[in-house]
């Protein structure tokens, strides 16, 4: 029995809705996205009706201090300052497919049309399954490209498209000495600033890419550490922070945990020799490697991300995530349509808390 029209576009949109799967990220043969992943699992929400999310950040003190005074000694007093405002604008986003009355035909499906009704005929009894086949193979193709686009965008500092989402080279800057986040001054406001072991961060006074060593304990190791510690001088009880690094960053690591040995509470007796080692971790935080930082050509670096409430975020327009969308076809063309939009921007309340670590 041939298919009729209506048919053919519920079809059609129940196959785009089942690869519209909210929050995942499609896995065929493509790179694993974690990063991507990551920011997808924790991603927030806001709410329309402004060009801009907006958050009030700022430095903790006021600029007054204690004095001591005895008697009828005159005291000071001072006005709190500091507080400012964190603007950041989202963004909309579209990627959308076609399929001809052609292809449908190929694949099985005949489509014929009197002015404005349309009815089907089958070619060889085989539609039913031919329609699945193509639709599937042409949204998990959308799925993919959709993943990979908004991947790099996440990756990215917003400058390739000026439409669309700028990443966290936007936020985490090699150079956190300078320009500005959110309509805030990093010159100008300290506090606004992440960590950073970059050569670009040397060049402004800062700490320099690190030289990896196994001698004395392990520099990258030491220099990890040291990071850390100067980022949870800030934490706050929502930090959570991930580590995303180059395959470079995560071989320069597992080279001095070599160099230097391991240790065991347990023995290594009755253990299988294995010269292998898995992605390691950094006080208990793994060092994730992401494939894109590689394709990126930054195979030698690392963020730690903080992913926490107060950190960095990915967020999502009530309603605009992932959109489906079924335009009708126009007068003029025999195809079919199928569209995905989605309205997001990424945003920091605390940037302290986060870094990205270079090795030379």
């Amino acid at each position: 029995m041939a298919f009729t029209a209506d048919e053919i576009v519920t079809i059609n949109n129940s196959t785009l809705e089942t690869y519209i799967d909210k929050g995942k990220v499609w896995k065929q043969d493509v790179a694993n996205k974690p990063m991507l992943e990551a920011f997808n699992s924790n991603a927030g929400r806001f709410v329309g009706g402004k060009d801009y999310v907006s958050f009030a950040v700022g430095s903790g003190y006021g600029g007054g201090s204690l004095q001591g005074y005895t008697g009828d000694d005159q005291v000071g007093y001072y006005n709190p300052t500091g507080t400012k405002r964190a603007r950041f604008g989202w963004k909309e986003h579209h990627i959308g497919t076609v399929v001809t009355h052609t292809e449908l035909k190929i694949d099985g499906i005949d489509i014929n049309e009197t002015d404005a009704s349309q009815s089907t005929s089958p070619v060889s009894g085989r539609e039913a399954q031919a329609l699945a086949n193509l639709l599937d193979e042409k949204m998990e193709k959308l799925g993919a490209d959709y993943a990979y686009s908004l991947d790099r965008l996440l990756h990215g500092d917003g400058t390739t498209d000026t439409k669309a989402l700028a990443g966290i080279q936007s936020i985490i800057l090699a150079n956190p000495y300078t320009g500005s986040t959110g309509n805030i001054s990093r010159v100008a406001n300290s506090w606004w600033r992440n960590d950073a072991c970059t050569a670009a961060a040397a060049a402004a006074g800062g700490l320099d890419a690190i030289t990896s060593s196994s001698s004395g304990g392990g520099a990258l190791i030491i220099a990890m550490d040291k990071a850390m510690r100067r980022r949870s001088k800030y934490k706050n009880g929502s930090t959570r922070v991930r580590y995303f690094a180059g395959s470079d960053f995560i071989d320069a690591y597992k080279a001095e945990l070599r160099a230097n040995g391991q240790y065991t509470q347990t023995g290594w007796q009755g253990k299988q020799p294995d010269g292998s080692m898995n992605d390691p971790a950094h006080a208990g935080i793994q060092l994730e490697w992401d494939p894109t930082l590689d394709d990126l050509s930054l195979s030698k670096r690392c963020y730690a991300i903080d992913m926490g409430r107060t950190g960095v975020r990915l967020l999502y327009m009530d309603g605009q995530r992932m959109k489906k969308h079924n335009p009708a076809r126009p007068y003029d063309r025999y195809v079919m349509y199928n569209g995905i939009t989605m309205t997001g921007v990424m945003v920091a309340k605390q940037l302290s808390t986060s870094g990205v670590y270079d090795i030379a």
